[in-house]
């Protein structure tokens, strides 16, 4: 298996909301709605895409439940402190959670996470020592 993710799907408990949040608050665009699922513009990377909680959980395999840190954090990395800051500010104002605000990091860069509204954790960041970095935008 290659260190490689073809998609990412996130259960979410209300589609409507989570489509708002994403489209009206962060400026996603929907590639595909299929009801049950939808997935966004993706502009060649990893798509994303959301499906009912519930319904992910009984396709999967286990209990739509769960509380706390699953242990996963999406991570959006950009090419400037201000950027960091602005998607941030879009973030929040969209009703995402503001966990760690934006500033120095430990290892030297910039950023700050927030959750969105079922949960999911966004790592936003910006290091000025790299050039060759997963740049999200």
């Amino acid at each position: 298996m290659k260190a490689h993710v073809s998609s990412i799907l996130l259960g979410v408990r209300d589609m409507d909301g989570a489509k708002r949040f994403y489209t009206e608050g962060l400026g996603w665009k929907i590639k595909n709605d299929y009801g049950i699922s939808v997935f966004f513009e993706s502009d060649g990377a990893s798509p994303v895409g959301f499906y009912g909680r519930e319904g992910l959980a009984e396709q999967v395999g286990t209990s739509p439940e769960g509380s706390g840190f699953s242990g996963l954090v999406l991570t959006y990395v950009v090419r400037s402190e201000a950027r960091v800051d602005e998607v941030m500010s879009e973030a929040e104002k969209a009703g995402a959670t503001v966990l760690k605000p934006a500033g120095a990091l430990p290892w030297g860069g910039y950023g700050g996470t927030f959750a969105d509204p079922d949960g999911y954790v966004w790592s936003l960041a910006y290091s000025a020592q790299g050039k060759d970095q997963p740049y999200a935008e």
